[in-house]
């Protein structure tokens, strides 16, 4: 076993290519007595751009404090004109999450949260109805009940940025929490809200997009988990996935596996958000999974 701090660190690079930066960054973490755990490079060939995600821990005696390695770094990332950040893994991004009355992604996200599968630290969960309540407080977290009207919604946005201060959340999930964000709210937020939603029924809008699938005949059903921006439901997008259906599908069995779906694409997103994973690349993402 290691006698050195087992704590692993991601470096996140974002940069012009040119040659010699992975040479660059690994011979100074090499310099410094550190392990490359994993490292993930991409070349985006339209705007020639280069990503990199570096895992790494201390491998000897020499490896100083972070601030220092930072210092140390910034020569570096001057040179390569470098948009750049490190980060403690074992620090477990604050999440704040909204909900309505639909609760199959909030019960997926607390379940992988008590099970140790989901690393963030769901500080507070907010909600315009009451219904989530029960389940939200036996967890053991803080629920908060906005009511919104449409008199009001302007001052409960500011409510729910209030909280989102207060708790100094670094993430806000929107758990299929039925209430579009104004413009304003949804800047302030910008690169540290996720939403989900149905993105495969792109053609049923409004109630019971499930129902009108099914009067459709859909052969596909989806979900797509993506920054919010103030373009409703076109942020980038981090991850989607899909199930094919038939005709022998009841608009309530098409509600069930939406919601599995929506579920599981809303948790993985959150996951790789917090492990800095994800990388806005403009209107999309560059997610290292």
């Amino acid at each position: 076993m290691s006698e050195f701090d087992p704590t692993h660190y991601v470096l996140i690079i974002k940069c012009p290519d040119t040659r010699g930066i992975v040479a660059a960054v690994s011979g100074y973490l090499n310099d410094n007595d550190i392990s490359i755990v994993e490292s993930n490079q991409f070349h985006d060939s339209q705007g020639d751009i280069f990503y990199v995600r570096m895992v790494f821990r201390q491998a000897g005696p020499k490896m100083p404090p972070m601030d220092i390695l930072r210092e140390g770094f910034k020569p570096i990332a001057h040179r390569f004109s470098m948009d750049w950040s490190i980060h403690n893994l074992t620090i477990k991004p604050k999440v704040v999450i909204a909900v309505s009355k639909f609760g199959h992604c909030l019960n997926e996200l607390l379940y992988r949260w008590r099970s140790g599968l989901l690393p963030v630290d769901i500080v507070c969960v907010m909600s315009n109805h009451d219904d989530m309540r029960s389940l939200v407080e036996w967890s053991g977290i803080p629920y908060v009940h906005l009511p919104v009207s449409k008199d009001n919604k302007a001052e409960q946005e500011k409510q729910f940025l209030a909280l989102i201060d207060q708790y100094q959340a670094d993430l806000v999930v929107l758990a299929r929490y039925m209430q579009i964000l104004s413009d304003d709210l949804a800047r302030q937020l910008e690169g540290r809200c996720i939403n989900i939603h149905h993105s495969f029924l792109p053609s049923f809008k409004g109630a019971k997009p499930y129902h009108q699938a099914h009067q459709r005949g859909v052969k596909i059903i989806g979900a797509t988990a993506h920054y919010v921006t103030s373009d409703l439901d076109e942020g980038p997008i981090i991850e989607q996935d899909v199930q094919r259906v038939n005709h022998g599908h009841t608009p309530e069995q098409l509600v069930a596996i939406g919601q599995d779906i929506e579920a599981r694409v809303l948790a993985r997103a959150v996951t790789w958000h917090a492990e800095r994973r994800v990388l806005i690349n403009g209107g999309k993402t560059v997610v290292f999974n």
